[in-house]
C-alpha cells in the first residue's frame, strides 16, 4: 500500500508569468503535460495538496506543479477586478513562459474554479479538466450551500482568530473535520509543513484582510456552459463541503462532463486515497478525448 507521508519537496524555480511570479516544481518527462492547481484551504501549496499522487503522475506525464497566487512561495500581490478572470489569464501566462501550448489539468478546489474559467476564456489551452471539491456556483441544485457557502471562509477566520491565532492543533482540526474522511490518516508531515507555510508573514497579512486581497468574487454559472473540454467531476462522497448532488449539477452544466463519486473520502482524495485517485484519473486522461 502506498504511503500517504508526503517526501521532501524537491527543488522548484521562480517562473515569471506577465506581471507575476510562480514558484513550480516539475516532475516527469512526456510530450502530455499535466498541471495539478490545489486548493485554498491555509497553507496549501501545490507539494501540500498532491506529494504523494504527483509521483505517480509523473511515471506517464510532464508534470507541472505551481503554488497559485497568493500561495506557497509565488507571489503575494493583492488581485484586483474579476479573481477568476485574472487567475485564469495569469496560468495561460505561465504556460507561454514554459513553453505549454495545451494542458490536462488536475485540481483541487480552489485550483478546480481556476481552471472552469481557464477551459472557458482559452478553449485551445485545455485538453481536459479533472474538478475535485470545487466550488464554481454559488447554490445547490436542491438544498443551500452548508452555511450558505462560505464554511471555507468560516473555518479561515476560525484558524486565525482567537487569542491564540493560528496554532498546530488548530491545523490539525481544521484538515480532520473539513478535509479528510479519516483523521487517523492524516501526515503529521503535511499539517507541520502547512503550519509552518501559514506562517508567512506575507499571507498571514492577506488573511488579516480577509477576503478583500483576492479580488472581486465571481458567479461562474453563466459560463460553465463554454467549457467544451473532457471534464471529469472526481468527488469524495463525504466531502464536508459539498455532498455528490453539486458535482452531478455541475457535470450536467459542462459541456462532455464525467462523474465519480469515490467513497471513504472527503475533500482532499487525492491525498486520502491517492492510488485509487490515480487509476480514476489516469484512466479518464487515457479515453479518447474527442467523440
Amino acid at each position: 500500500m502506498l504511503s500517504l507521508h508526503p517526501e521532501q519537496a524537491p527543488d522548484g524555480l521562480m517562473i515569471l508569468a506577465g506581471d507575476d511570479e510562480y514558484y513550480t516544481i516539475e516532475l516527469g518527462e512526456a510530450d502530455r503535460t499535466i498541471f495539478l492547481l490545489h486548493g485554498g484551504g491555509p497553507g496549501c501549496t501545490a507539494w501540500s495538496d498532491f506529494a504523494v499522487v504527483s509521483q505517480l503522475f509523473a511515471k506517464h506525464y510532464r508534470v507541472i506543479m505551481p503554488d497559485l497566487l497568493q500561495y506557497g512561495q509565488s507571489s503575494k500581490k493583492t488581485i484586483k477586478g474579476p479573481m477568476w478572470d485574472y487567475h485564469s489569464g495569469s496560468i495561460v501566462r505561465l504556460m507561454d513562459s514554459l513553453g505549454v501550448v495545451e494542458a490536462d489539468f488536475i485540481c483541487n478546489s480552489w485550483g478546480g474554479t481556476i481552471a472552469l474559467r481557464l477551459a472557458s476564456r482559452f478553449p485551445e489551452r485545455a485538453r481536459s479538466l479533472t474538478i475535485t471539491g470545487s466550488m464554481p456556483v454559488f447554490r445547490g441544485p436542491l438544498f443551500p450551500l452548508p452555511e450558505g457557502g462560505r464554511r471555507g471562509r468560516n473555518a479561515r477566520d476560525v484558524y486565525y482568530g482567537g487569542e491564540a491565532g493560528p496554532t498546530l492543533d488548530k491545523m490539525r482540526a481544521l484538515m480532520a473535520r473539513l478535509e479528510w474522511y479519516n483523521p487517523d490518516l492524516i501526515p503529521e508531515e503535511t499539517v507541520k509543513m502547512r503550519f509552518e507555510q501559514r506562517l508567512n508573514a506575507e499571507e498571514m497579512a492577506l488573511a488579516a484582510m480577509s477576503d478583500n486581497p483576492r479580488g472581486e468574487w465571481q458567479e461562474m454559472e453563466p459560463v460553465l456552459k463554454d467549457v467544451a473540454c473532457p471534464t471529469l467531476f472526481c468527488w469524495g462522497l463525504q466531502d464536508d463541503f459539498l455532498t455528490p448532488d453539486y458535482p452531478l449539477m455541475l457535470m450536467n452544466m459542462v459541456q462532455r462532463g464525467q462523474l465519480h463519486i469515490l467513497d471513504a473520502s472527503s475533500h482532499h482524495l487525492q491525498e486520502e486515497r491517492p492510488e485509487h485517485y490515480f487509476h480514476i484519473v489516469h484512466g479518464f486522461l487515457q479515453q479518447p478525448m474527442t467523440y
